[in-house]
């Protein structure tokens, strides 16, 4: 008898440990953000990521798995301009244009340089860190694109407004991260923090950006010197 009771207390211990387990684990929230730029009206939006890592990362919060992604070179531009992908995954950087291109990138991302190939070509870099990677050709000066490669599978790309909405986030401690386009690293540092997130809708109002270049900074070469924009190109 005693034996019994035992393990009816066991199998009661554990129905109600599973179901803790359960009810926490549907605990989620949308988390919405907004951003104000020193000007009123900024048009188009600039590109715009922010992404949420939790404070203790726990195993009922798994990581994006690594995928294959494109980034594909047609008529002197990169599409899309802005690629957000989970770390680990592979990049494919096809020439769809009918003349030579250098895909390179050497900044505080994936660091990596593809040489000159030809149309039709295709490429590919697997971005195993973290970061953010702008993205270049060393023979056309504008081309430009952005990887942002992150552990966290919470996040969003602003909309036309320059707002975010990030969907079923478990309740818990985390770290805000943004980057947007033309705004210095230093500005995008302080615009980090950490956040409270409750079940339900979680509106953390706005981040008013007070620094914005007003046009794109120019870039170097892969050589780290100035584009010759007068050299004629045969490609």
């Amino acid at each position: 008898m005693m034996k019994a009771l035992n393990i009816h207390w066991l199998l009661c211990v554990l129905l109600a440990v599973v179901s803790t387990a359960h009810t926490q684990s549907v605990v989620t929230a949308d988390v919405r953000l907004r951003l104000a730029f020193p000007q009123q009206n900024v048009h188009p939006s600039p590109p715009a990521v922010l992404w949420l890592k939790p404070v203790q990362q726990a195993s009922a919060l798994p990581i994006a798995p690594a995928g294959q992604f494109k980034l594909l070179q047609r008529n002197r531009m990169f599409t899309p301009h802005l690629l957000v992908i989970p770390v680990g995954s592979e990049v494919l950087f096809p020439n769809a244009d009918p003349f030579f291109h250098n895909v390179f990138s050497l900044f505080d991302g994936k660091r990596f340089d593809l040489g000159l190939y030809e149309a039709g070509s295709t490429k590919r870099v697997t971005f195993s860190r973290e970061g953010i990677s702008y993205i270049f050709c060393n023979i056309h000066p504008e081309m430009s694109a952005v990887v942002v490669a992150l552990s966290t599978r919470f996040y969003a790309i602003a909309d036309a407004k320059s707002s975010f909405e990030v969907r079923n986030v478990p309740a818990g401690d985390y770290d805000l991260h943004v980057w947007i386009e033309g705004v210095p690293q230093a500005a995008l540092k302080e615009l980090e923090r950490r956040i409270h997130i409750t079940a339900g809708t979680n509106d953390l109002g706005q981040l008013d950006i007070k620094t914005m270049q007003q046009r794109p900074a120019e870039h170097l070469n892969k050589f780290g010197r100035p584009y010759d924009r007068e050299e004629k190109q045969s490609y």
